[in-house]
This record gives C-alpha cells, structure tokens and sequence, in this order.
C-alpha cells in the first residue's frame, strides 16, 4: 500500500481509497493510480491511501481488496474509487456480495467511468447487476474462443503444450507422487520422504489436472480415488 499525503480541505473532504489491480506480474497500476489520484485531487477528496494488487479477475481471494475491506467496515473511508468496474469484481456474485458489504457499512464505489453504485437506490441495483452481467458474458466469450482455437489447432493435428519428456526428472516419480496423494498423504509429507521440492509435488499435480498423465495412469491401473477427484474438480492445485 502507498500512503498519500493529505488534502487540505477545511470542510472535512471525504475520505476515500483508491484501489488498482492488474492480472499479471509484467503488467504495472501507473496509470491507474495516477487516473486515480488526479481524480481525487479535482473532486477535493482525502485520500487515504493507494492499495495495489496483481491478481486475476477471476480470484474472489484478494488480499489487498480485503484491506480495502476491511478500512469500509471500520467506517475509516466513505468511498472506494476504481478506474473501472472490471478492476474491482468481474463477476456477478463477487461483485454484489462486495457491493452489499459496502453499503451496509455506508460506503459506496465508484468508478471513473461515471458509474456510482449505491444499493439504496432502485437504479444503483439495476445498475450493478447489468454491468457485473456484461463483464461475465464478455470473460465466457473470451474462454470460448479459446476452447475452440484450441479444438480447432488439435483438429489440424498441432501438439499442445510440454510433450512427454520434458518434464523428465519429474515424470519419473509421477505415479509415485500420484499414488501418495491418492492415498491422503499432505504435498509436504511427501516432499520431505521422496527429497524433493514441494513445488515439484505442485507441478506434478497440475500436469495431472492437465490430463498430462492419464495414459500412464490407465497402464498402471490406478484407481482414481477421493483425493485426486477431489484435485480434478478444484480450481488450482493449491500446496497442502
């Protein structure tokens, strides 16, 4: 988080923080804190301060928007500003269960597009709903282009992703990992008994989602039980 300095208004100016997100590490918030700030200094408001976060659009799970969070419930702020909606929520449910949060602590979010959503309002709720809609309409476009230019390039015969042997060292113990997991075993339990890095159980269980070792499961005649169905319907292989 970066602190900002005050703005000197004698009529008490709102308070407010600005919140900036990008999906990817290679990717910066310049020039959403700078929109930001510049539109906080026109309009007289005290910032509170400039919280940033690299997360995908698609993760519920954002520290930095819980800090933001956590500042409305405490009533340290009276609005969040956004450069846009899709920095803040790209999905019905998150961004309306956020929405409601904020307005039962009396804060309201605004983006820099004009929208302000109050959920007092008839229109603040309709509002919230269609464009929440139109951001997840537009992300399930954008999944299915991909799922087909990917059906389309398996279609001409193109091999996607690692092909078998890049992962050597790995592969060689794949079953093995597999196995343990499919037995209960934690990911550091089994990282500390085979010598090798937590990471490298991590890898291995992403490949697995993948379909990478489906065939050689199927030859080896392993029953896929709990635990790894549980690993297929999740949404990331997260380290246990």
């Amino acid at each position: 988080m970066v602190q900002t300095g005050r703005n000197e208004n004698p009529l008490k100016p709102k308070k407010v923080a600005l919140y900036c997100r990008v999906s990817t590490k290679d990717q910066c918030c310049q020039r959403q804190e700078q929109d930001l700030v510049a539109f906080a200094m026109r309009s007289g408001f005290e910032v509170v301060g400039v919280f940033k976060e690299t997360a995908s659009g698609s993760k519920d799970s954002r520290p930095v928007r819980k800090e933001v969070l956590d500042l409305a419930r405490k009533k340290s702020i009276q609005s969040v500003l956004v450069t846009e909606l899709s920095r803040w929520g790209r999905n019905t449910s998150d961004l309306m269960a956020t929405l409601n949060d904020l307005q039962s602590w009396g804060v309201n979010l605004f983006a820099l597009n004009g929208v302000n959503f109050d959920l007092s309002t008839a229109q603040g709720r309709m509002m919230a709903q269609v464009l929440s809609s139109i951001a997840e309409f537009e992300r399930d476009l954008i999944k299915e282009r991909v799922i087909s230019g990917l059906a389309s390039a398996r279609a001409r015969g193109v091999k996607l992703g690692r092909q078998k042997g890049d992962f050597f060292k790995s592969d060689k113990i794949a079953l093995n990992v597999l196995n343990l997991i499919n037995r209960g075993v934690p990911y550091r339990t089994i990282a500390n008994d085979l010598k090798i890095n937590k990471s490298t159980v991590s890898n291995i269980v992403r490949r697995f989602k993948n379909g990478y070792y489906d065939e050689e499961l199927e030859k080896a005649g392993m029953v896929i039980g709990e635990p790894l169905q549980k690993l297929i319907s999740s949404p990331s292989p997260f380290p246990r």
